[in-house]
């Protein structure tokens, strides 16, 4: 098992392989629907995770998310891929609470390496407090793994991505540039150090920062997965009718990352971010390797997290003084829209 390097078994690594969101838009534009009043969050605004009212104060919120390899240790790939999938439901301000594991395999993969990715799922579902009850396995010639969670919210204080206010304060809870990271170890361009770093940062819960999240007056919340910070946002501000400005020197970055983007190490789901968003975007002067880590995909990244001015500060001293949060940045603010485009960036 020691010889095994997972990444090199498959040609996406992590969220890079998601579809592109405006291919997806596609897919789903003329899907038949059924109304059901107890669906309160579907697929039809992009969100996270999907809400179904049970009670006046309790709903499910479900997801499913699994990837190829993001990283060459079998037990490593397993928790990141648990904890992608987890952040799902943190990100509605839910709790999860059971869990189902989506394997595929190549049919001569070793037991052991099956085993430890497995391992790696278990454990981090155990931390969110949440149970894996079985799953479904089928051979495949590159490896996946993911979780179908199922969690619980109270739908009156459920976090939707739609919900920002104009004068919101936006506040990111870790660094960014998992994806240009991934992709430079990927051809053996990246540092251990640098690697190490960006695993362990995949690998953590956003359950600590949704759990401060909570108490405070956030009115709406995403995490940066796949369509990077910027496609995501894109979402939240039609999804809200309201206009960002983003400042993107104040978003933490991954040791590494732009270096990475500079040198144009950068994965495909990048150019599929910026197809999607780019009209919508003006990004002024701000230089093009930033610009382009933002639009990079993250897998297993930070909450983006919509908050009142007035409780800004407050949640973002919280969040700094869980050590278990790997960071808390105020990165824009939330305006009222009055036509062009969506997203304003500014940086150096």
């Amino acid at each position: 098992m020691g010889n095994v390097k997972l990444t090199k078994l498959s040609e996406c690594a992590g969220c890079g392989a998601k579809v592109g969101a405006g291919a997806l838009a596609q897919l789903l534009s003329d899907l038949p629907s059924r109304h059901d009043p107890n669906l309160i969050v579907g697929f039809d605004t992009s969100d996270d995770a999907a809400v179904y009212k049970l009670s006046d104060d309790l709903a499910m919120v479900m997801t499913c998310d699994f990837f190829p390899p993001i990283a060459d240790d079998p037990y490593t790939f397993g928790a990141i891929a648990a904890a992608n999938a987890l952040s799902d439901i943190y990100a509605m301000g839910g709790e999860p609470r059971i869990a189902l594991n989506i394997m595929a395999v190549p049919e001569d993969m070793d037991k052991a390496v099956v085993h430890e990715i497995l391992r790696g799922g278990y454990e981090k579902a155990a931390e969110a407090g949440a149970s894996i009850a079985g799953g479904h396995s089928i051979y495949d010639k590159e490896p996946k793994y993911g979780l179908a969670v199922t969690g619980l919210v109270d739908p009156r204080r459920m976090l939707a991505n739609a919900g920002a206010r104009p004068g919101d304060v936006l506040v990111f809870t870790k660094k960014l540039g998992s994806g240009c990271v991934t992709t430079a170890a990927k051809g053996g361009l990246a540092t251990e150090g640098q690697v190490a770093a960006a695993e362990a940062s995949m690998m953590t819960l956003n359950r600590y920062a949704r759990d401060i999240m909570v108490a405070h007056e956030c009115h709406a919340a995403t995490d940066a997965t796949g369509f990077g910070v910027l496609g995501h946002m894109l979402e939240m501000a039609r999804g809200a009718d309201v206009a960002v400005e983003l400042d993107a020197c104040a978003f933490p970055l991954l040791d590494g990352a732009r270096e990475a983007a500079r040198l144009g190490i950068l994965p495909a789901g990048m150019y599929r971010n910026r197809h999607f968003a780019e009209s919508e975007v003006d990004d002024g002067d701000v230089p093009r390797d930033l610009i382009d880590v933002l639009f990079c995909p993250e897998t297993s990244g930070g909450l983006l997290v919509a908050v009142s001015a007035e409780d800004a500060d407050a949640l973002i001293a919280d969040l700094r003084a869980d050590g278990r949060v790997p960071c808390a940045a105020a990165v824009g603010r939330v305006r009222a829209y009055e036509g062009g485009k969506r997203i304003r960036v500014r940086g150096e």
